[in-house]
């Protein structure tokens, strides 16, 4: 890595910290229903809610009961989010005149957007009307949010409270999460995206001649409000088809830095939130190292692969390392306006989260670097993670964590006071063993099909790493994409978009059911031979446990497009 690099990627770290503090405490007062400086704005809108709704914000429900109606609040979504797409060239707001969208898109759009995945098969600015897209795509982007920031919520709750049967009540979490936290800083960076240039309006596209006679077409829209939550609730799906590369999405320095910090912010809040509601802020700070060491290996090692750039270009005697002229290394792919740095950092956020967007083709980097953000995924999107699941899957790793401690010394391990007994690492190895799967299976049955095998671009190693990191993104609820398997048939709408939903809400019911079966612990003192799961020596083994987990589930499976791709590169048997 360059010093450019280590600044930049060190300068970003440093303002997520800076802002994650007060946004992490400001969220444990939100839902412990303490007073914040928006209320008199908010508080009449969420009793406005509530008498609509005919909710009891103050009736507490079980882990069964907060689970049912998260899976009923989303089942019914996706439903009238495919209605939506089906009829939408019969509904207003269409003036491009698009038709409905063909049953397996939709199936899979809705499923995508659902399950906070955002994976897109299609053409934003080609295939969906501006009422889609708002009242379908960006609706869906601020509730799938909260509902992963109301479970996270309802996990920290079982996991400190004591003798208790409930978790909180999803409505109210569900509620408070929009209102209070999304919409706020919507609100904000939806209006500072306008002033760096991104569109909001309904006008239809606008055509114009180039300098050499032809046709451009100019797509617009209510581009900045979809933007800003797709980042900030890490959802990931574009107004665009070029996403975050394209000049109306992300059209400057200044907004590439707000629209990266967004996608760590609630995420990085959310572990000083879990320190807040704890009562031992060292707690969260402890999570919050964790995943920023996996972030600065995986940020490291994709800027030194693409600095790098293709040993190839070195044996024809081309030169890659950066002049006042070229930036060198691999620059296929990339924006100029982003280079290497700024694109491979966002490569592994995006990744590091389950958001997607992106500002550069991971398709086109080398094969090391394209190996980072499939691993970043397959480690379980809890590298700070997407909003809310990333905090709950980090949880259930601290409770593997020490589970393992546990073990070595001989003691029932104890996480925050509460043992962790058998029904707790079933419960955990479950969530665990679901996800991948929901990848290999699937991908398994791709490589070996004419329906998969269909959709590659690049026969050979990297084909295969097409093929497994689609089904990685689908299960991780990423929505990002190698771009270079050809998706849009029904093979791949069918089975990705049931993969989505089994990578979201299969794995959300047994963190509840942990966090319910902790929840009516009676909290134990510590000793002297209780492990602290505050500092730097828990860090450590955490860091240590979701490397072996993703190892032993993944390797060679997962690194073995990418390693023979890179061995072939290296070679010379590509060219």
């Amino acid at each position: 890595m360059t010093s450019n690099a280590i600044i930049q990627v060190g300068l970003f770290l440093a303002i997520v910290i800076a802002l994650s503090i007060p946004l992490g405490r400001y969220m444990a007062k939100v839902f412990a229903g303490e007073p914040t400086f928006l209320d008199p704005v908010l508080a009449p809108i969420e009793r406005a809610i509530y008498r609509l709704s005919g909710v009891n914000p103050a009736t507490e429900m079980t882990w069964v009961e907060y689970a049912v109606s998260m899976l009923l609040f989303s089942l019914v979504g996706m439903v009238l989010l495919y209605a939506i797409e089906r009829l939408q060239g019969f509904l207003p707001l269409n003036p491009q005149g698009f038709a409905g969208v063909e049953p397996s898109l939709a199936f899979n759009t809705a499923a995508s957007f659902t399950s906070n995945t955002n994976w897109q098969a299609y053409g934003g600015e080609s295939t969906m009307s501006y009422l889609t897209q708002m009242a379908g795509l960006a609706f869906h982007n601020f509730v799938s949010a909260a509902t992963g920031i109301a479970v996270a919520i309802a996990v920290i709750r079982g996991f400190v409270r004591k003798s208790a049967r409930t978790l909180g009540n999803f409505w109210y979490d569900l509620t408070r999460a929009t209102l209070w936290v999304e919409l706020p800083i919507c609100v904000v960076l939806t209006l500072v995206l306008v002033w760096q240039g991104v569109p909001q309006n309904f006008s239809a596209y606008t055509h114009a001649k180039t300098l050499e006679g032809a046709e451009q077409v100019i797509a617009q829209g209510p581009v900045a409000s979809q933007e800003t939550i797709k980042e900030l609730g890490t959802n990931g799906g574009g107004f665009m088809n070029a996403n975050s590369a394209h000049p109306y999405e992300n059209p400057t320095p200044l907004s590439d830095l707000l629209e990266t910090l967004a996608i760590f912010a609630i995420g990085a809040g959310l572990c000083h939130t879990f320190g807040s509601m704890a009562g031992d802020k060292r707690q969260g700070w402890a999570l919050f190292a964790t995943m920023s060491l996996l972030f600065l290996v995986g940020a490291g090692c994709a800027i030194a692969a693409e600095q790098h750039g293709n040993p190839q270009f070195a044996a024809m005697g081309l030169k890659l390392a950066p002049t006042e002229s070229q930036s060198g290394g691999n620059m296929e792919g990339k924006e100029i306006r982003y280079g290497i740095v700024d694109s491979a950092m966002w490569a592994t956020i995006t990744t590091d989260t389950s958001c997607g967007a992106v500002n550069s083709m991971h398709d086109s980097y080398t094969p090391l670097g394209g190996l980072v953000p499939l691993v970043n995924m397959q480690i379980g999107e809890i590298i700070f993670g997407g909003v809310g699941s990333g905090l709950y899957g980090m949880l259930v790793m601290a409770v593997l964590s020490v589970f393992i401690a546990g073990l070595m010394v001989g003691r029932t391990p104890e996480y925050l006071g509460k043992k962790i007994e058998g029904r707790e690492m079933k419960l955990a190895m479950l969530f665990v063993l679901i996800f991948p799967a929901a990848i290999l299976i699937p991908a398994g049955i791709a490589v070996v099909t004419k329906a998969g095998l269909a959709g590659i671009t690049n026969p050979g190693p990297h084909g295969l790493s097409q093929i497994l990191y689609a089904f990685t993104e689908a299960s991780a609820n990423n929505g990002s994409a190698f771009g270079g398997l050809n998706a849009n048939a029904p093979f791949y709408n069918w089975s990705m978009g049931w993969v989505m939903l089994t990578g979201r809400f299969l794995m959300k019911v047994p963190v509840l059911a942990m966090a319910g079966s902790l929840a009516a612990k009676k909290s134990v003192p510590p000793s002297a031979g209780t492990f602290p799961t505050n500092g730097v020596l828990f860090v450590l083994l955490l860091t240590g446990v979701i490397l072996i987990v993703a190892a032993l589930t993944f390797f060679p499976v997962d690194s073995l497009g990418p390693i023979v791709e890179h061995l072939e590169l290296r070679a010379g048997h590509l060219y």
